[in-house]
């Protein structure tokens, strides 16, 4: 897959988050609860500042109570105060005791007055503390159900992928969306939505309380604010092409390191370590290199926004001192207002320091997103039971079909052949032929381009794809185990079979003996690897699962293409008794292990040219003969002692 770079143009930010929250709208019950409690939690920090305003207002009003009493006669209020000293010619001073209506000349700090306000700040900002940790558990729920949804809709859209989409993609990149892309989201959601929300309502609410306060002042807070705008978009712009490009090399990392442990075995006997390690060095250091520069990109933003935030500090410390002196505002007041000159700038900051994370979990968000927007199998027919009988007689006919992966590179043309009920069919021919494809076509993992395919005379795309698929058994030629017993594995086709069954199965397929050898027998844990298995061991394993699933039509994709001889007779008494009954394909390059089949189809570059028994096309000295011919004599050079 081709990566992003950061000069590619990455999908539309504010759409892609548009439509991921828009995913969220199941649980806007839960959102509305934290909305309301982000609200009340914001409203109890804004207040706070007034409250320790008064308080400030109490102590300073008692000191310069105590401090008047020198001159003026006790118990005069501050507006008598304040003409005293007007007469006295102190008129700065003056101002400032008209701006404390609670000062009485002589009096000091009233303490009850003081302890009932510091009480209520206490108050205010333990139910602020209280809200806050009510709003991050309901973010918690929220992110986890939203998440759990996304992995769904995101597994549910790896089963309708097409097979031909998913054979163009990087296994590594594929899993990596599914897995690190969705985490980065939820910790993203998790760490930013709340704060986001927090930092608007907090943005509101202080701009309310300071234009209540003192709107000029409001207006000293404010003139900052549009070049602050300016900084943050510039540098998110600038940063969001490498998040992207971050977690494509993140993706493309992964599917490098999958395919090297995948083949490790080839990796060590080649001896191409080294060159593996070098080329996961390059790689390695491609993701550093983009991770490193959206990072600092990113990181250059809340610094930026700092200075912006300091430069507002002095300016209301400036404006604020020339308000007191005029005594348009109180102490009290000037130190709520740089208060709330810090809680104004702080959401931005925030906001500055989460935009990292934001395009990060964005740019994961495209790649979901992505993957959900790719391609999907054209869409069964509706079901029509009626066509299909209780039991298939297996007469499989490919009529005129055509089909190609590239349209340009035609692969399959005109190709007639017919099964006939309980045929075993072989299909031969050079890498390349179309063998395989063939298989692929009749399972409806591709659709073809041209022709048709029926079995017992009704167009497979007539049928569902389950109805097909049930219907059918296949053994391939890479063994597929999934982690479980072996008793499992065997009854991953048919789980509810009773016990007769699958014992019988097990003993058809030759596999009872040597399971039973097993410290656990049948209930041996494996996993997709079972590397205490044998070769042979595990496809025994596969076509005693074919067996208990009891398909009327059987494919065999070379399965016997990887065991010992003494094996390949076990798995070819086992094909035999499998294939009783029932429409067989065997898909072999051994030619000497389909001799006894009905017909042997022989193809070469995507036609058939030529059908026969074995004995027939040995006699008809074609294609068939010089193959056979070129494999014996193969096989006596190997025989042949040196």
């Amino acid at each position: 897959m081709k990566g992003l770079r950061p000069s590619d143009k990455p999908m539309q930010f504010s759409r892609s988050l548009k439509r991921f929250l828009s995913s969220m709208r199941p649980e806007r019950t839960l959102i509305g609860l934290l909305l309301v409690c982000g609200v009340c939690a914001v409203a109890m920090t804004v207040v706070g500042p007034r409250i320790l305003a008064w308080a400030t207002d109490t102590v300073f009003e008692g000191a310069m109570g105590r401090q008047l009493a020198r001159d003026l006669p006790e118990g005069l209020s501050a507006e008598a105060a304040a003409e005293a000293l007007r007469s006295a010619g102190e008129h700065s001073q003056a101002d400032m005791v008209a701006a404390m209506p609670g000062l009485l000349v002589g009096q000091g700090v009233d303490h009850q007055k003081l302890a009932g306000i510091l009480l209520a700040a206490a108050a205010v900002y333990l139910v602020a503390f209280l809200l806050g940790v009510i709003q991050g558990r309901l973010m918690a729920v929220v992110v986890q159900r939203s998440m759990r949804r996304l992995r769904s809709s995101v597994e549910e859209k790896l089963h309708r992928t097409p097979l031909s989409h998913l054979d163009q993609q990087s296994r590594g990149d594929i899993l990596s969306r599914v897995t690190n892309d969705i985490d980065n989201i939820a910790q993203t959601t998790n760490q930013t939505f709340t704060q986001i929300i927090t930092a608007a309502l907090t943005v509101v609410g202080v701009l309310a309380m300071m234009v209540s306060m003192s709107w000029s002042l409001a207006l000293v807070v404010l003139a900052t604010v549009p070049l602050s705008v300016v900084v943050a978009v510039f540098i998110a712009k600038k940063a969001q092409p490498h998040f992207v490009y971050q977690w494509r090399t993140t993706g493309e990392l992964n599917g490098q390191v999958e395919e090297v442990l995948t083949g490790h075995a080839v990796v060590t006997a080649y001896g191409r370590q080294k060159a593996e390690a070098e080329r996961f060095a390059l790689k390695n250091a491609e993701v550093r290199t983009a991770t490193a520069t959206s990072q600092f990109i990113s990181a250059t933003m809340h610094p930026s926004l700092s200075f912006l935030s300091n430069l507002t500090f002095v300016l209301v410390a400036v404006f604020g001192a020339l308000h007191v002196i005029a005594g348009g505002l109180s102490i009290g007041g000037v130190q709520a207002f740089l208060q709330y000159s810090r809680q104004f700038s702080q959401p931005l900051a925030q906001i500055s320091s989460m935009m990292n994370l934001l395009q990060s979990g964005v740019a994961s968000v495209e790649r979901v997103y992505e993957l959900l927007d790719g391609p999907e199998e054209e869409p069964d027919q509706p079901s029509r039971p009626e066509l299909v009988p209780a039991g298939l007689k297996g007469r499989v006919s490919f009529e005129d079909v055509e089909f190609d992966y590239d349209p340009e590179q035609p692969l399959i043309r005109d190709l007639s052949l017919v099964a006939e009920p309980g045929q075993t069919v072989a299909i031969v021919g050079p890498s390349g032929a179309g063998k395989t494809t063939l298989v692929n076509l009749l399972m409806r993992f591709y659709e073809v381009t041209g022709g048709r395919i029926t079995v017992d005379g009704i167009d497979i795309r007539h049928l569902t794809r389950e109805q097909l698929r049930s219907r059918m058994g296949m053994v391939l030629q890479d063994t597929c185990l999934f982690t479980g017993t072996i008793e499992e594995n065997i009854r991953y086709g048919h789980p509810e079979a009773p016990e007769e069954e699958f014992l019988q199965a097990a003993g058809a397929a030759y596999v009872d003996h040597f399971v039973r050898s097993l410290p656990e027998g049948y209930g041996t844990l494996i996993d997709d690897d079972a590397s205490a298995l044998s070769a042979g061991e595990k496809q025994l394993l596969t076509i005693a699962r074919a067996f208990l699933s009891g398909p009327e039509i059987l494919i065999l994709d070379e399965a016997t293409s990887s065991v010992d001889t003494r094996t390949e007779l076990l798995i070819q008494r086992a094909m035999a008794t499998l294939r009783r009954d029932r429409t067989a394909f065997v898909i072999a390059h051994r030619l000497s292990t389909i001799r006894d089949a009905d017909l042997i189809v022989v193809m070469d570059a995507g036609r058939v040219v030529e059908q026969g028994s074995h004995r027939e096309l040995l006699e008809r000295g074609g294609a068939y003969a010089r193959l056979y011919a070129s494999q014996d004599s193969v096989n006596t050079d190997q025989s042949e002692p040196s």
